[in-house]
C-alpha cells in the first residue's frame, strides 16, 4: 500500500510528496518551515512573488517550500545559497518582514519505536540495511519531525534584510556568435560586438 494511504496526513503535505517522489525527512523539515512561516507571516500561498524564500541548503526540503509556499526559482522568488545549512529564511513582501528557521540540535528519536530505529540506524550506518530497512527507517524518521513541536527543530529569529528585487524581465537580443536568442541584460561586449555568456568565456577564440 502507498505510504500516502497509510496516514492521515494534510492534503498540502500529500501534495509535496508526490511533487517530491517519497516521504523523507527533508521534505518534513521544508513543510514544517513553511506552514511556521505561513503563520508568524500571515502569509498565504504566493501566485507571484509576494513570499520570497532564502534557501541555504539545496536539499530535498526546497520542493516543500515550492508547493507550500509558491517559491519558485521559475517565479524568481526562490533563492539558493547553498551553505549546506538546514536554514531558511522566508520574506513577506506585504508585512515587510522576514524570519529566519535553523535547525538547532541534532537529532535525536523521540517515538516509542525507538528501539527499531536504532536498530534501523546502526543497519544504514554500516550500509547493510536493505531497501525497506532504509524506506522503514525515513518513514519512521519523518513522522517524527512531522510531530515534535517546531521550536524543538528550529531556532526562528526575526531577520534583517534587503528586500530582493522583482525577477528581472528584459527582451532577447541575437547573440553575434552562436546565433541564438538570449536576455539582452545578459549579454557582453566584445569588439563591439555581443555575445551570450557560454560564447562570452570563449572570447580569445572567437
Amino acid at each position: 500500500m502507498d505510504i500516502l494511504d497509510k496516514k492521515e496526513f494534510p492534503e498540502d503535505l500529500k501534495e509535496c510528496i508526490r511533487f517530491h517522489g517519497h516521504l523523507c525527512p527533508g521534505i518534513i523539515y521544508g513543510y514544517r518551515v513553511s506552514k511556521e512561516a505561513m503563520r508568524m507571516l500571515e502569509l498565504k500561498r504566493s501566485e507571484d512573488e509576494e513570499v520570497v524564500a532564502v534557501c541555504e541548503n539545496d536539499s530535498c526540503s526546497v520542493d516543500a517550500l515550492q508547493i507550500v509556499l509558491g517559491t519558485t526559482s521559475g517565479k524568481g522568488n526562490l533563492m539558493i545559497k547553498n551553505y549546506g545549512k538546514n536554514a531558511y529564511t522566508v520574506i513577506s513582501r506585504k508585512q515587510n518582514k522576514a524570519y529566519r528557521f535553523s535547525r538547532k540540535s541534532f537529532y535525536s528519536y523521540l517515538g516509542k519505536e525507538k528501539e527499531e530505529f536504532n536498530i534501523l540506524e546502526e543497519a544504514v550506518a554500516s550500509k547493510t540495511a536493505t531497501k525497506e530497512q532504509k524506506k522503514r527507517q525515513k518513514f519512521l524518521k519523518s513522522i517524527d519531525l512531522l510531530v515534535k513541536p517546531f521550536n524543538d527543530i528550529f531556532e526562528t529569529r526575526e531577520s534583517l534584510f534587503s528586500m530582493p528585487e522583482y525577477a528581472e524581465l528584459a527582451s532577447s537580443k541575437v547573440c553575434e556568435k552562436c546565433g541564438e536568442m538570449t536576455m539582452a541584460t545578459k549579454l557582453k561586449s566584445f569588439n563591439g560586438k555581443e555575445f551570450c555568456l557560454s560564447c562570452f568565456e570563449i572570447r580569445d577564440k572567437i
